[in-house]
């Protein structure tokens, strides 16, 4: 299933990008530029026909797709054809050459929307980060505590899991904490940033609703070790409780109101999106080092090798929806990646053309003639930059993901 799932999601992939390349050949054709060549894959050419100006066709290495649009600067060979692109107006240029990215958010869209009316969203009320901390601390009361490293099942007769001080003071399931030692409890986290520094062995004040009353109960918590966020192991105070909240972390929507809903998630992945771009020059180090054996930050940038193996992970253990969000994470991460103002991305291309529709404008404002378009040859060695950039930084994440991948179960 595993390697069923890698496959799948490489398949998913190789469609988005396919239909990336289908959206600038849609639009081109439909404003009447010239499309030569249509092709999923590159190298070899295994099967292709030709119908009307264009010829389509499957190549023989499936790691991507081209669109042939004739004469897109009017430096290309073929820029003196009457129907080349760079002849048409700037604003058919720029949807033609946005195109591909708007496929991508489209299709982001959609997953989202199905995943809205058939799984369910995060829920709103919740943070994004850790939503378990940001939920009321109703309370959960175990029977005894685990003292001692790995969290287990609680067994009454195991001298490192004696009874609960939560249950020997009479809390009780349902009891929501409000307060520790006078000090007031919003939420979960809260409540474990109150409780964890608790002197052991001395008898703390706990102020719990309790049927929508407030009681009062004194607590003497007992010394665990945890594992810290930071991975360390530490010794702090425990009351033996659990969170019982009744907030769901996941709200399905009827198909109408998942459109609001789904709006307002896609705005919170795209934020998301925007912080990784911007996190990424901080992050190689980390992708270096566990190439060298340490653990993998799981923040660290991966490849298409690396979410294929993660949505290998996910059908492997039937998690459809992570599977599905997986491509969420994709086609929005592309769709903005490709507008980038850099050539030879699409949003350099976009970038050029307002530059120089903007350029002529100011010109004619000031009564001087046209400077005319960019020079396409003289930009090839900062577009050879960002390519030698964009290529090393490709072979480092699918070298991390093959050595040392992030992984979602392990």
């Amino acid at each position: 299933m595993n390697a069923l799932g890698i496959a799948l999601f490489a398949l998913v992939i190789l469609i988005s990008v396919s239909l990336h390349e289908a959206g600038h050949m849609g639009t081109a054709k439909a404003f009447g530029m010239k499309v030569t060549r249509y092709f999923v894959g590159f190298g070899p050419t295994l099967w292709s026909f030709r119908r009307g100006e264009t010829e389509y066709g499957v190549k023989g290495i499936p790691l991507g797709g081209f669109v042939k649009i004739v004469g897109m600067t009017p430096q290309d060979e073929d820029a003196d054809d009457p129907k080349a692109m760079w002849r048409f107006p700037v604003w058919k240029r720029s949807i033609v050459m946005s195109a591909g990215s708007i496929v991508h958010f489209i299709l982001a869209a959609v997953a989202i929307w199905g995943l809205a009316v058939f799984s369910g969203l995060p829920n709103p009320d919740l943070p994004t980060k850790e939503p378990s901390l940001g939920q009321p601390a109703v309370l959960r009361v175990q029977p005894c505590v685990v003292t001692t490293l790995p969290l287990r099942d609680c067994e009454a007769k195991d001298p490192a899991s004696p009874a609960s001080p939560a249950s020997q003071a009479g809390l009780r399931d349902g009891d929501k904490l409000i307060a520790v030692n006078g000090a007031a409890v919003a939420n979960w986290g809260e409540a474990l940033q109150q409780i964890r520094p608790l002197g052991v062995g001395q008898a703390a004040t706990m102020t719990v609703l309790r049927d929508g009353a407030p009681q009062t109960v004194q607590v003497t918590p007992a010394e665990v070790e945890r594992e810290m966020t930071d991975g360390s192991v530490r010794k702090v105070a425990a009351i033996g409780v659990g969170l019982d909240s009744t907030i769901p972390y996941l709200v399905k929507y009827g198909p109408g109101e998942a459109v609001g809903a789904s709006a307002q998630y896609a705005g919170t992945m795209v934020g998301a999106t925007f912080e990784a771009l911007k996190e990424f020059p901080k992050r190689i180090p980390a992708l270096f080092s566990a190439i060298g054996g340490e653990k993998r930050d799981p923040n660290t940038p991966i490849s298409v090798v690396g979410i294929s193996l993660l949505g290998g992970e996910a059908v492997n253990e039937g998690a459809w929806s992570m599977f599905v969000g997986l491509f969420i994470a994709f086609n929005l991460f592309i769709g903005i990646f490709n507008l980038l103002p850099l050539l030879p991305l699409d949003g350099g291309h976009l970038f050029i053309a307002w530059f120089e529709r903007i350029r002529s404008w100011v010109y004619a404002r000031l009564h001087k003639p046209d400077p005319g378009r960019v020079d396409y040859f003289k930009l090839m060695p900062l577009t050879y930059t960002v390519i030698l950039i964009f290529g090393a930084f490709t072979l480092l994440t699918v070298t991390a993901d093959l050595v040392n991948p992030i992984s979602i179960y392990k």
